[in-house]
This record gives C-alpha cells, sequence and structure tokens, in this order.
C-alpha cells in the first residue's frame, strides 16, 4: 500500500485538557447529538436582536459542522468551479475573529450532487490537533495553530473509492485512532488511521453500495465500540483493531444514523429498532415502523427518544417501550439533524428557519416551540454546542448563537 503520508511534526506537548464544552466531532460526544456540559448561555428564545453574537462570512460550501475546542471554533469549506479548493478555518468562539485559514487542493474527485459539497465530512479534534477529511478523500491534520503535521491522500491508495453523488460521512476518534467510513459502490471500507502518523492501523471491507451515515461510540461490556452503520444494519467493532464484536443485520437506512444513549443504541431499521447493550450481541427489545427517521438521525435524551421523519413531524417516543407519546409538527425541510442541552432541542430546517422545542414535560404531555428565528440562508449543517452557545453553518456563513446578553455586539 502506499502511503502518501508527510511527517511534518510530532509533538511532544500534552494536549490541553478538555472539558464539558467542547463539542470535537459530528454530533458531539459520542456522536450523540447530546451536549455534556449544561444549558447555561444557550438561548431558549430566538430573535436576531437578541440571539446573535456574531456572524461571519465563509469562503465556499459546506455541510460540515463546527468542532469546538476551548475558545476555537474550527469549520471546513470548498470553493472553486469543482471545489478543489479546500479550507480549514479557525475562528475565535468569543468575537467571531478569524485566527488562521489554511488552504489545499483537492487530490481526489470532487464530483458530488449541487445540494452538497466536497466540504460534507465534519472535522474531528483530539484537543490537540484537528482533523479534517474532505469527499475528495483528502485527509488532514493540523495542530490547534494550524500547523500541518501530516497529510494523506487516501484516493491514492484507494483510487475506486468515490460515487457521483459525493461522500458525506464525518469520521470519529477513539484514543489515538481517526475512524473514516468510506463506503460507496465500488471501493467500501472503513479505515482506523493513527492519529500521530497518518498511516493505516486496521482497514476493513463494507459493503458496496452508497452510504452517507457516519460512525457512533458506545460502551458495551466496559469496552469502548463504534457501530458502522449500512443498508445491511450495524456492525460493532473494536476501535482498536476493526475486528467485529457483534453485528446487528436487520437492515438499516443509508442516510440518517443512529442515536446512542443509556446504554441503548437506536437504529434506523424497519422504521426505527432499539438495541440494549449487554456485553454481547444485543437485544433487540423493540421495533417500531411509525418511528422512521427523515434524513435528521434520532436523538435520546433520558429515557426518551426524538425521531424527526421526512414531514417535519417531531415524534417523541418512550425509549423501554418505544410507545409513541406525542407529535409536534415543526416546519421544514430538514437536511441536518437536531442537538439537545438540558430540557431543550434545536433544529435547523433547510430554509434558514431555526426552533427551539421545550421538552421539561414530562410523559405524553406535548413539547412546545419556545423560540424561532429565520437566518434566511438554507441550512444543512448539525450544530455544535459549546462556550455556552450554539454554532451553526450555513453555504455563506457561520454565525453564533447565545442567551448570554453579555455576549452580544455593543449597540
Amino acid at each position: 500500500m502506499k502511503t502518501y503520508v508527510s511527517l511534518l511534526l510530532l509533538g511532544l506537548t500534552l494536549p490541553p485538557l478538555l472539558t464539558a464544552d467542547d463539542w470535537l466531532q459530528f454530533r458531539g460526544p459520542d456522536a450523540s447529538s447530546v451536549a455534556a456540559g449544561g444549558t447555561t448561555g444557550l438561548p431558549t428564545t430566538l430573535s436576531a436582536q437578541d440571539n446573535i453574537a456574531w456572524e461571519m462570512a465563509l469562503p465556499g460550501k459546506g455541510l460540515s459542522s463546527p468542532v469546538i475546542v476551548g475558545d476555537k471554533v474550527f469549520v471546513t469549506c470548498s470553493s472553486g468551479p469543482d471545489q478543489k479548493r479546500l479550507h480549514v478555518i479557525c475562528f475565535h468562539s468569543t468575537d467571531g475573529k478569524k485566527i488562521w485559514e489554511r488552504t489545499f487542493l483537492a487530490s481526489g474527485r470532487t464530483m458530488c450532487h449541487d445540494k452538497t459539497a466536497v466540504a460534507a465530512p465534519s472535522p474531528v479534534s483530539d484537543g490537540k490537533n484537528i482533523y479534517a477529511l474532505f469527499s475528495s478523500n483528502d485527509l488532514f491534520c493540523l495542530d490547534l495553530d494550524g500547523n500541518l503535521q501530516w497529510l494523506r491522500g487516501l484516493t491514492q491508495d484507494y483510487p475506486n473509492a468515490s460515487n457521483s453523488l459525493g461522500l458525506a460521512s464525518s469520521p470519529v476518534l477513539v484514543d489515538q485512532c481517526f475512524i473514516a467510513q468510506i463506503e460507496n459502490d465500488s471501493e467500501s471500507f472503513v479505515a482506523g488511521i493513527d492519529t500521530a502518523t497518518g498511516e493505516n492501523v486496521w482497514k476493513i471491507s463494507r459493503p458496496k453500495a452508497a452510504n452517507w451515515t457516519s460512525p457512533v461510540i458506545f460502551e458495551d461490556g466496559g469496552k469502548r465500540l463504534v457501530g458502522l452503520q449500512s443498508s445491511k444494519g450495524l456492525l460493532a467493532v473494536d476501535p482498536a483493531t476493526g475486528e467485529e464484536v457483534w453485528n446487528f443485520d436487520g437492515g438499516a437506512s443509508t442516510i440518517p444514523s443512529s442515536g446512542v444513549g443509556g446504554g441503548l443504541v437506536v437504529v434506523p431499521s424497519n422504521g426505527l429498532t432499539a438495541l440494549k447493550l449487554n456485553g454481547g450481541k444485543p437485544e433487540q427489545i423493540w421495533q417500531e415502523a411509525q418511528l422512521r427517521p427523515g434524513t435528521a438521525s434520532p436523538v435520546i435524551v433520558g429515557d426518551r427518544v426524538f425521531v424527526l421523519n421526512s414531514a417535519g413531524v417531531l415524534n417523541c417516543a418512550d425509549i423501554t417501550t418505544g410507545e409513541r407519546l406525542w407529535r409536534l409538527r415543526l416546519k421544514g425541510p430538514y437536511g441536518s439533524s437536531p442537538v439537545a442541552a438540558g430540557n431543550y432541542l434545536y433544529f435547523f430546517d433547510e430554509k434558514g428557519g431555526a426552533q427551539v422545542v421545550d421538552i421539561s414535560e414530562p410523559g405524553e404531555v406535548e413539547g412546545k416551540i419556545v423560540g424561532e428565528m429565520d437566518l434566511g440562508e438554507m441550512i444543512q449543517c448539525t450544530p455544535a454546542i459549546g462556550d455556552g452557545a450554539l454554532f451553526v453553518r450555513s453555504n455563506e456563513r457561520l454565525w453564533k448563537l447565545t442567551g448570554n446578553s453579555g455576549d452580544l455586539p455593543k449597540p
């Protein structure tokens, strides 16, 4: 195998101390969509005057979510007629000032559907470096100051790993292993890549079919595992070796990803299927056809699961039984997944609308829409939560939304 790895710097410094306010990957902690910290500073009502702390123009398109490490926000973009120019940008979370920007030229294919972008996969961070994967299969590792550590053109090693609509799966990190799900109609695989060198630690073949889902992370039997979803189902692997631990082969969606939380994994399979983790092959505890998600991935909050269907209806169900408790119609359509903090769910639709739903009432009491705002631009990005704020991007700009008046611009 050709490696095409440029080792530019091997630092011996310790990574910064990570906090609950950090949002290090697509859908946050363990790709669960649930913020680990509290809701202090987050908006619960929305208006341009009261909640936009800042907005910054972006140089190109992107569906990738922001990543937050301390007081830094990282975003990827792709620009140019064929989206061959790849951007990794760092902003200061407090005032939106651009700290640095690095631009690269794609070495792989940049063909994709008009609605998506080469900057569709979200970056991921271990608190020391930022790892940015693009649909062109170009992978870059930079430190938090923007210094390139290594780069790798995966297309050089796997020339048929692409599809005409573009790749969109967002990678995850477990310990020192970067896990990239590169699934397509031809050369389909998942690779565990050493974060220090950019070289493969392991690689496994995957079903040859287009797939836009992203891995999830969960603890099962005292071990952290990675769940890989495809049209065949959900495969749990050891992130250190790529070895299969168990396999749910009941089929699954290739667009919305699984949700995790409370010792369960909910898989978009035959509607929605709940798997109870028990240290071996998981137990299927329920399957509910009425809980079929649209594009958005399901979210587990406490003892409930929330599913947004293709009609823009939010379904709330009991996590132990799958019984639907209530439904709430939202505006849409949606290309992004919701995120949760405390008793609030945050939604951003493709027309630029933002909605906040209060889910604090128990049982069958319907959630309430308590905040709405129109950002006026197409949004397909799943937002990030960190530094007491929401960060959301369109193809044109990045916003920081806050409920803390001290963070707002002075008149």
